[in-house]
This record gives structure tokens, sequence and C-alpha cells, in this order.
């Protein structure tokens, strides 16, 4: 019978904490803004967006779909999301083909894999805001209207064909919507946090390893947060704080997921930092806690520091985001 260690159950303690209270903080956010949906669910644009009468609220549909660059076509977004997955694609086919499906061990092939749904997610949403755009050129009525929050730029300097459009009442994303958006905000902190790990503590180690550093070692941990990055300097999405609890349960899966694994017999432990054997569990695993907090906060400075330099470079262009 295996001895069970008290820096293992401490560091079991840990994760679970950590998913617990994360779990606690969504509930508390959204408890006092759930509100039934509207009529009309199951039809086509349900999953996408929610009608409700609130023209206060700061999320409006056309956030997911439009561009923070008032003369930059949403048709960009589309083909700019589509790229970047089929590039993505490739590069996950090229290392399956490699190393097999055993890759997926690795939490930087979730991360990765993630940042796939992202802009699959994205690049339909995109092109379905693209329909709506030409369904309202084309039928010229006034069901659309113009969105508020545009900062110092004046709504009527706006050409209405690139400007940014919602319904009459107010549009709040239905369950894609929310989805793209957390999968954005999970993304933005796991690709630092992948990236930095690798290119700071794995990358120099390499050669002293059987992997050593290849081509697509390095593609995979790059093209990732170049083309996240760049969407980033283009889409109208938010990054806030509180969403760090959605980044702390994906990374809470992919551990309990290691220790599963091992229980059912499996040996290795593909990022030593997180054996459960070691007396200095506990301290890696607190850690890797402030690694996320940290990563998170990286990426959302990086999504308002761009508000506030592009706005001030580019103020009659540039969208400033409603938090």
């Amino acid at each position: 019978m295996e001895v069970v260690h008290w820096y293992s159950v401490v560091s079991v303690v840990v994760v679970v904490t950590a998913a617990v209270g994360s779990v606690y903080v969504l509930w508390r956010k959204n408890h006092d803004h759930t509100q039934p949906r509207a009529a009309g669910i199951g039809t086509s644009d349900s999953l996408l967006f929610n009608t409700k009468n609130n023209p206060s609220s700061s999320e409006s549909s056309d956030h997911y779909w439009s561009s923070c660059w008032s003369g930059l076509h949403p048709a960009y977004l589309v083909v700019f999301r589509l790229l970047s997955l089929s590039a993505l694609a490739f590069f996950l086919a090229w290392d399956i083909h490699h190393w097999g499906p055993s890759i997926f061990i690795y939490y930087t092939e979730w991360t990765y894999s993630l940042t796939m749904m992202y802009f699959a997610i994205g690049t339909v949403i995109s092109a379905h805001g693209c329909w709506l755009l030409h369904k309202h050129n084309n039928n010229d009525t006034p069901c659309l209207q113009e969105s508020p929050g545009r900062g110092r730029v004046d709504l009527e300097d706006i050409p209405t064909t690139t400007s940014n459009l919602n319904y009459g009442k107010q549009q709040t994303p239905g369950f894609w919507g929310y989805l793209m958006q957390i999968t954005y905000q999970i993304s933005g902190g796991a690709v630092i946090l992948t990236d930095i790990i690798f290119w700071c503590i794995i990358a120099p180690a390499s050669s002293n390893t059987r992997l050593g550093l290849t081509l697509l070692m390095g593609c995979i941990h790059t093209v990732n947060v170049a083309f996240l990055l760049l969407d980033t300097c283009m889409n109208r999405l938010t990054f806030p704080w509180f969403r760090l609890a959605y980044f702390v349960l994906w990374s809470s899966a992919y551990v309990i997921f290691q220790w599963l694994i091992h229980l059912c017999g499996f040996t290795w432990w593909p990022y030593p930092f997180l054996k459960l054997s070691t007396p200095l569990a506990p301290l890696w695993y607190l850690v890797l806690a402030a690694c996320h907090v940290v990563c998170y906060g990286l990426y959302a400075l990086i999504v308002r520091g761009k508000d506030l330099l592009f706005s001030k470079l580019f103020p009659h262009s540039y969208i400033r985001s409603q938090y």
C-alpha cells in the first residue's frame, strides 16, 4: 500500500481550494446579473445573443464581430480569424503526425487547442455579424442603430457601413458569445504562461534532453501568442479581472487530469514540478497559482494598454472597449 505524504495532501488542498474559490467568484459575479432569456429561444440567433431591454449594458453582441478600428470592415476579422485557425490547425496536425496523440498529455497542447477553439468560434460569429451588416445595408431599414461608447470619436463622423451596429433592443451575448469571450480570456493568460515557461525554463535546458529544441516546438510555442495578440489589436473584447477564475479552473482541470492518469498507473510526469511525491510540491503549486495571477494580469495590461495607447494616438479612428 502506497504511503500518502502530508505534502501530497497539502498540494491537493491548494488546487481544490483554488478551484472551489474560482467557482464561488463566478457564482457571486453572475448571481445578481442572472435574468431569464427573452422569448424566441430556439431561433438561429438565440445562441449568439439575447434580447434585453437594457440599453445601459456594456456587453452587446456587436463587440464580438466588430473591430476596434472604425475604418476596418468586420470582414477583415473573418478573414484573419479563419487564416489564424488554419495556420494553428496546420501546426497542430504536424505536431500530432510527428509525436502522435500522446502530445495531449502536455498543458501546451490543451492551451493550443483552446486557442484554436477561440478562433473557430470567432470566425463563425464574425461571419454571422457580417451577414447582419450586409442584411441591414441591403434592406436599408432602421432596425439597426449605432452603439454608444466610442470614447472621443464622434458617431456622426463614422461611416454607417463600418460602424458597430446593434438592434434597437440591447443585444447581449448568448451561449456562443460568452463561450467565445471565455476561451479568449483563458487563452490570453494560458499562452503567456506556457510560452514563458517554455522559452525561459524548458528551451534553455532542452539541449540536455532527448527532445531538443526543434522548429516545430518553437512554432507551437510562438504562433499561438502571435495570432492572439494580433487579434487583440483588432477586436473589441474586454478582459475583466474576475474571469481569471476561468483560467484557474482550466488549469485545475489539467492538474486533476494528471492526478487521475497517475492513479491509473501512468508513472511519467510531463512537468516535474507537478509531482506530488516531493516535499516541495506544496510550494510549487503555490508558485503556479501566483503565476496564473501574474500571467492573466500581463495580458489584461496588454488589453488595457492597447486601449489607452491607441485611443490617444488615433482618437478619431480607434474605438475604446467598454468595461
